[in-house]
């Protein structure tokens, strides 16, 4: 199951304001906002769609993509003053201990969900901080995003997460998606 990494070359797809349907502005950034959130990084960024819905609530946001080029994407379209692209594996992160108020990831789980990343995460982020998952739903039809069989549930989310040391706040699913939301240890 997972480690579906998006292609590249339809980058222009992660523009279209239809992603909305899956996962709202408001649901990704309110856990953020209600944290105090002002450092923050986006696991697996793309081409900024939703780094760019965090910006005007941190002082920083880290767009974290393993794609060089979905960074490249990310430029041509203009990022704000705000974020800093790295290019990294969210197993290997090269952030601090603590370093990071929030994590985020929308859409992305399913590209790089194992023990070392959760693991990884749960370095980066400071102990309260929060971390949110949005993600396509390996209970969902299937209709849109990847294949089914290389999706999670919540439920996996959930599990892998608490075993990590989160606790989690809310976890929820829904037409073809997953939310959830964690405090980090």
């Amino acid at each position: 199951m997972g480690f579906h990494t998006f292609d590249a070359e339809r980058a222009e797809r992660l523009e279209r304001p239809g992603r909305y349907r899956w996962v709202s502005a408001e649901e990704l950034v309110g856990p953020l906002v209600a944290a105090d959130a002002e450092v923050a990084a986006d696991l697996g960024s793309g081409t900024g769609f939703y780094t760019d819905e965090v910006a005007p609530h941190v002082e920083t946001v880290y767009g974290v993509d393993v794609q060089s080029e979905m960074h490249d994407r990310y430029r041509e379209k203009g990022t704000p003053e705000n974020v800093e692209l790295v290019a990294s594996d969210v197993a290997d992160l090269p952030f601090a201990d603590g370093e990071l108020d929030a994590a985020c990831s929308t859409m992305t789980y399913h590209e790089f969900a194992s023990d070392a990343a959760v693991a990884e995460v749960a370095r980066v982020v400071r102990p309260g901080g929060v971390v949110v998952t949005f993600d396509w739903a390996g209970d969902g039809a299937g209709e849109e995003g990847p294949p089914v069989e290389e999706r999670f549930t919540a439920a996996d989310a959930v599990a892998a997460l608490e075993a990590a040391g989160f606790e989690v706040v809310s976890a929820s699913t829904r037409t073809e998606t997953f939310g959830v939301v964690a405090r980090a240890p």
